[in-house]
């Protein structure tokens, strides 16, 4: 069972490169997040003639979440447990489904903008949220994974040059505490086992080369449970799909399970 993950930066501008990486990489599960669009304007036709149903939570705004999948869709919930809003707004950044057995949720963190922002304040309660459903979701004979940009460099070797984030989100010890919470409820960063290369980035600016030069950041992370973790036979970065003509500025994130 293949599961991925991929900030799309917007569903619309990178319809065909999805098509294309779902008819190359053939996911049975693939969460997705960044859509910019409403439910109304999901390409669900154009994924439903490669095989896939779709559970998406979007309004047309900078946020929206979906998870595809062509072995089964169950389950749907849009939203966290208890999920804070920001500005009035309770945003489009969650979904779960159940999917061949695998709870699986696409998860896009607040961005949080820079420390003392009221965004920023936003970003550590919505992981809040985040931690109180997984808490009820807590079940350790079921697969159990959250997937999505959680936007938090988990350490300061999954960034290109960490002196260069001095007072900037995405390294802060608040952050960072938030995912050693998510550890303490039983869950994995699945991604740091031996992988094909050093420094598996997930995100590259577009601007200043950044993907040329490799000046990246891990910010698109799998956090899993042990029933999830223990069925992990592969897990790597799709550099490729950040290559070429207009791709997002994330790439896909990708979960071999057996079975």
């Amino acid at each position: 069972m293949r599961i991925a993950t991929w900030n799309v930066n917007s569903i619309s501008a990178r319809l065909p490169r999805l098509l294309a990486w779902l008819s190359s990489a053939q996911p049975d599960v693939l969460c997705l997040q960044e859509l910019k669009c409403a439910d109304d304007a999901f390409p669900r036709d154009q994924v439903g003639e490669l095989g896939y149903a779709v559970a998406c939570h979007g309004s047309g705004r900078w946020s929206g979440v979906a998870v595809l999948s062509r072995v089964g869709l169950d389950d749907v919930t849009r939203g966290l447990v208890d999920q804070p809003a920001y500005e009035g707004v309770v945003e489009p950044r969650a979904v779960g489904a159940t999917c061949a057995g695998v709870r699986v949720w696409s998860v896009y963190v607040p961005n949080g903008r820079e420390p003392g922002h009221p965004h920023y304040a936003y970003k550590l309660r919505w992981l809040e949220a985040l931690h109180a459903t997984v808490l009820a979701e807590a079940d350790p004979n079921r697969p159990f994974a959250l997937l999505g940009d959680f936007n938090i460099a988990p350490t300061d070797d999954d960034v290109w040059d960490i002196s260069l984030f001095t007072n900037s989100t995405h390294v802060t010890d608040a952050e960072r505490k938030a995912l050693a919470v998510l550890r303490d409820a039983g869950l994995t960063d699945v991604v740091p086992r031996p992988l094909k290369y050093d420094r598996p980035f997930t995100y590259w600016d577009y601007r200043q080369l950044a993907f040329p030069k490799n000046n990246g950041m891990r910010i698109d992370l799998v956090y899993a449970n042990q029933r999830f973790t223990d069925a992990v036979r592969d897990a790597y970065v799709d550099r490729e799909a950040r290559k070429g003509k207009a791709p997002s500025d994330h790439a896909p994130v990708v979960v071999d399970l057996h079975g």
